[in-house]
């Protein structure tokens, strides 16, 4: 019997891939306010790009946590509030660090702590986490170097032994430069145990089983393609959705140890087949692993599995209305909000500033003749449930409400802040950042509906974006869905591409909502993908705008208040 280069877990030659020397690595170093991502913040970012030794540019950035800064947190990394006070947030940082580490793969010195902050901020803010290759130098010098020539391997250690140019001091772009020399230091010592591509370095790393490197197969009919890729299990059943610039090396990925989460090890265990769907752009793959989501609900993907969840706040049809958390929206309802808790507390904010009603009571246009409740006696409602309001009096409340949301007024936004405002002056300062961030987060989901609702609204558009090669990639939008994707490659006419791609284009019958049927999900992704920068509008059949009184003239309020989260914690 023959034993082959697969049965000994080696890589194939066709696998062999890219060398170490052509590979783009963006070394990442972060500061935060703890160690948990989701709850503690990123306040500095700092990266290198690297490739054959050489440094092709640098990232570097205070970020404000919109929070404080413990004060051990401060004594480690000399970062006050101060610094930060005046820094970009995460949201407007996350755009140009992704852009900055698109195609590279990702090292960090402990990278699950560094990648967990940014894949909790990018789901936070909307955005895709591009699932990049993940190299951990921790990992890598623990199976490199011995226990005797490095007891520890703590970044400031292996500094000291492969004497890097720089000195790690808790600062993140010091520290990225250290990493940098550590990690060549590193390699350089693979060199002589023949790892010479970055297929071999994560196959080198630990972890892997036999079983794990036999699948490797299930790649190899794929194409070097953008586009999603479906794990199928023995009774044909979808296992796990995810998308990728590349599909084949992408899926290689987790048959090596660069794969190191327990479920995803498990799911790979079951998988018989490697289904792939190329795409045209990133905006398509998007959208179609979203779609093969909802479709298939696969129990290995913990996200996104149902688009049309979502909870709404709507005003109830009655003499007297009042706000109700629904599941399926009508037009002029708020939202989408992920949590029914998020929908509950717009809910609270709204009627705090409108003096609508929260009791669940239906009262009849006449009035009725019930004992006021307690928010009547503290002056929180007028009791129309006594009789003490009139149809015509109360309906200046679910007026301000409409007149919100559909951008024709912020006398509500305008009410919550005077309040804010009353508290901090009487320093009842822990109701005061209650209610900050009660108005902050209205505010976010008003503006957010509102974008959302705009983009919806358009029977058809076509955008473009440059795809960085001298060509151009296309999109068509028909109420908030991409109806159809292309590209036109550097040296074609791209209006041709436009035209039949418009002609092709999904027929998309609006229904009803304030989104017309689609997606909130999906929205928001074509909608973040026609916000970036550089992308071009072709054609629009209708004027694309926001209303006049929208909630995006708050958002530098918002900044501002969530800024000054510290300040009122502090007082307390």
């Amino acid at each position: 019997m023959t034993t082959t280069a697969e049965d000994l877990g080696q890589l194939s030659f066709d696998e062999l891939g890219t060398p170490l020397r052509e590979t783009t690595f963006v070394v990442v170093d972060l500061e935060t306010t703890g160690g948990r991502p989701g709850e503690d913040a990123i306040t500095e970012i700092g990266a290198v790009k690297v490739r054959g030794g050489e440094v092709l540019g640098e990232f570097a950035t205070l970020v404000n946590p919109r929070r404080g800064i413990p004060p051990e947190i401060v004594r480690l990394t000399g970062i006050t509030e101060a610094m930060v006070y005046t820094a970009p947030p995460i949201d407007e940082v996350l755009p140009a660090f992704l852009e900055f580490a698109a195609g590279a793969v990702v090292v960090a010195h402990n990278a699950p702590f560094d990648t967990g902050f940014l894949r909790a901020a990018c789901s936070e803010h909307g955005y895709a986490w591009p699932k990049p290759a993940v190299l951990c130098t921790v990992r890598l010098a623990r199976r490199v170097l011995s226990r005797d020539e490095a007891p520890s391997c703590r970044l400031s250690a292996l500094a000291q032994l492969f004497q890097t140019e720089t000195t790690p001091n808790h600062r993140a772009l010091d520290d990225a430069r250290a990493t940098v020399d550590v990690l060549h230091g590193l390699l350089e010592r693979l060199g002589p145990v023949g790892v010479q591509s970055l297929e071999e370095l994560f196959d080198y790393l630990p972890d892997v089983t036999p079983a794990q490197r036999r699948k490797r197969t299930l790649a190899a009919h794929l194409p070097s393609e953008p586009g999603v890729y479906m794990f199928r299990g023995p009774s044909e059943e979808v296992l796990y959705v995810g998308t990728a610039t590349d599909l084949r090396r992408r899926v290689r990925q987790y048959f090596t140890s660069s794969e190191s989460r327990g479920r995803i090890k498990e799911m790979v265990a079951l998988a018989v087949r490697v289904d792939a769907v190329v795409c045209a752009h990133s905006l398509e793959a998007e959208v179609r692993e979203l779609r093969l989501l909802t479709a298939h609900k696969p129990q290995y993907n913990r996200k996104s599995r149902n688009q049309q969840g979502g909870w709404w706040v709507t005003l109830t049809d009655e003499a007297f209305p009042r706000l109700s958390i629904v599941r399926r929206p009508r037009d002029g309802a708020l939202g989408p909000f992920r949590s029914r808790q998020g929908a509950e507390t717009a809910a609270t904010a709204l009627s705090d500033a409108t003096g609508l009603r929260t009791c669940s009571m239906r009262i009849p246009t006449q009035g009725a003749n019930a004992t006021p409740c307690a928010l009547a006696e503290l002056g929180r409602c007028r009791a129309p449930c006594a009789g003490r309001q009139d149809v015509a009096d109360y309906g200046h409340a679910p007026a301000a409400v409409r007149d919100l949301i559909a951008g024709r007024a912020l006398t509500p936004f305008d009410k919550l802040a005077a309040q804010l405002e009353e508290l901090a002056l009487a320093e009842r300062f822990e109701e005061a950042a209650i209610r900050r961030d009660r108005l902050a987060d209205l505010v976010r989901a008003v503006d957010r509906s509102q974008r959302l609702a705009a983009l919806a609204a358009l029977p058809e558009l076509v955008a473009a974006r440059p795809d960085g090669a001298g060509g151009w990639e296309f999109s068509v939008v028909r109420h908030g869905r991409l109806a159809s994707a292309g590209v036109a490659r550097r040296g074609v006419r791209p209006m041709p591409v436009v035209d039949a791609l418009v002609a092709s284009a999904e027929t998309v019958v609006p229904g009803e909502g304030p989104l017309r049927g689609a997606p909130a999900e999906e929205t928001g992704v074509v909608l973040r993908w026609l916000n970036r920068p550089g992308t071009r509008l072709v054609y629009c059949d209708t004027p694309w705008s926001e209303p006049a009184k929208s909630a995006a003239g708050w958002r530098t309020w918002v900044d501002r208040a969530v800024a000054g989260r510290a300040t009122y914690a502090g007082l307390n």
